[in-house]
């Protein structure tokens, strides 16, 4: 049997309603669906990688078909690793594309029998990007329409600590 195997990889500090959508889509496409959250120690998490694999498990981890894992290697070496044949990524601006194209370019270049498949989100996710999360909540925003409610108990902890 060929079972079709998706990576969707990123950092997910934290997780937001966005990649929420995006993986219960991806989950209805492909057999399994590996949810690859980046150590990223560049970037400079707000959250350690086992409290953003935590915080995935508790958001997502309800999908049998879904695997919940950290990484701290190059994506195209994980993805081989899993024996994996599509890389997910979402799309929500055109200014995402750019980026995202060039990443595309360059893996396959890496691994050519390795597709990449882009999603957008639903409209009322479009303009949610951790980035900003993070912003509002240190600022002491509400941020609870743009995340699960165990991410904002958790973003509100790390705002009063």
């Amino acid at each position: 049997m060929n079972h079709r195997v998706a990576i969707y990889p990123g950092t997910f500090d934290p997780i937001t309603r966005g990649h929420e959508d995006l993986v219960r889509r991806a989950a209805t496409l492909f057999d399994k669906l590996i949810l690859a959250i980046a150590e990223s120690p560049a970037k400079q998490p707000r959250f350690t990688l086992a409290e953003r694999v935590e915080m995935a498990q508790e958001v997502v981890g309800d999908l049998p078909n879904i695997k919940i894992v950290g990484f701290n290697t190059l994506l195209m070496s994980f993805v081989h690793e899993c024996e994996a044949k599509v890389i997910v990524r979402g799309l929500r601006a055109v200014s995402d594309f750019e980026y995202e194209f060039q990443m595309a370019g360059m893996n396959r270049s890496l691994y050519p029998e390795v597709e990449t498949v882009f999603l957008t989100p639903g409209e009322q996710y479009m303009f949610i990007s951790a980035t900003m999360v993070r912003e509002i909540a240190r600022l002491g925003g509400d941020v609870g329409k743009f995340v699960h409610p165990s991410v904002e108990k958790r973003l509100r902890a790390t705002t009063t600590a």
